[in-house]
């Protein structure tokens, strides 16, 4: 016995109570029960407090994933007009081939940075996912040299911004309302609401990897690739970095107006 207890030593209560602690912290990161870390950051790579969040948005260092805050500008979104007159007066097959157009753009474009496992863009209204555009990679290389040249790039004369995203599974980031068509907050619902491609496009840009796509018994009339379009990329130089900050402060402005008027309208209402 005494053999026995000198060469395994019981280990002291503390140290005991500290290891239970961490594993109860490691099983509960990013999740609703973390006080802490954020979890819709956690889950989406956005959070509509943004920086203003009383917990912590731990920014990935290497991830598969990237994100393209706001870049697809929606004609449905457009505001109405002082006199009455819609903004959009655009059909919903033109709406979906404007969305195809750009979905295409964007995905033949990031394929020059490696192999792509998924792309999807968030069809919500509230600033934090509006227009935004999420690449998963096949290796997080891939990612980390696209966020390092889109950051230099812009798209329809609008800049590009880049990141890193934390989400790896967008099974978690969905809203599962939205995909039964049950969602009750509507464009503004924290979770992700993705915007879907016409069943043609699918098929042309994921037909090779997933064979059901080209079942001749699931294919519809193929899809007719747009006429060619002006490079809606562009690469700027030094000189346009003071053009970048203007943006971006503008921009940082529209949100905290928004962001203010979120507030008080879920004062007003009661909603927390």
């Amino acid at each position: 016995f005494l053999f026995f207890f000198f060469f395994f030593p019981v280990l002291p209560l503390s140290f005991r109570n500290a290891h239970t602690m961490a594993s109860h912290l490691a099983s509960i990161y990013g999740t609703e029960k973390d006080k802490v870390n954020c979890s819709f950051y956690y889950k989406i790579g956005a959070c509509r407090h943004g920086d203003r969040c009383s917990r912590i948005h731990t920014r990935p260092t290497f991830s598969c994933t990237i994100l393209m805050s706001n870049m697809y500008q929606n004609p449905a979104n457009a505001p109405t007009l002082p006199d009455g007159t819609p903004g959009c007066t655009m059909t919903p097959k033109e709406l979906q081939q404007h969305y195809d157009d750009f979905f295409e753009d964007i995905f033949y474009e990031m394929e020059k940075y490696g192999t792509i496992e998924e792309m999807n863009v968030c069809d919500n209204l509230g600033d934090h996912l509006v227009g935004n555009v999420y690449v998963m990679f096949e290796t997080e290389e891939s990612a980390e040299k696209a966020v390092a040249d889109l950051n230099n790039r812009w798209y329809a004369g609008r800049p590009i911004w880049a990141e890193l995203s934390p989400v790896t599974d967008f099974r978690e980031a969905c809203c599962r309302q939205y995909e039964k068509s049950e969602c009750t907050r509507g464009g503004f619902c924290n979770f992700m609401h993705l915007k879907p491609i016409s069943d043609s496009l699918r098929r042309q840009l994921y037909g090779k990897r997933d064979p059901l796509l080209n079942d001749p018994d699931r294919a519809r009339s193929p899809r007719r690739r747009s006429p060619p379009r002006r490079e809606r990329f562009d690469r700027r130089g030094h000189d346009d970095r003071h053009d970048r900050r203007d943006d971006r402060r503008d921009r940082d402005r529209y949100r905290d107006d928004r962001y203010h008027h979120r507030e008080r309208y879920d004062r007003d209402h009661h909603r927390y």
